[in-house]
């Protein structure tokens, strides 16, 4: 019976496994120090050129500034 359920859920198996794959490389990529604030600076670049409002660049700020404060503690 336990290969039948191994068999049976392996599809639900798997998406669980890349799930966690991309949760995974997403808190590697939000916690270098390097990335965050080559990200700001992107950010603020994309204003600069008026790509974004001032409201979405203040939140996004605030976003990226919380997760560098973070990795500096």
């Amino acid at each position: 019976m336990l290969l039948v359920d191994d068999i049976l859920f392996a599809p639900i198996n798997s998406i669980i496994w890349i799930a966690k794959k991309i949760d995974d490389i997403t808190q590697k990529e939000f916690s270098d120090k390097g990335k965050i604030k080559e990200m700001l600076m992107e950010l603020q670049l994309r204003y600069e050129l008026d790509e974004i409002t001032e409201e979405e660049y203040s939140q996004k700020e605030k976003e990226l500034l919380d997760c560098l404060k973070k990795e500096i503690q």
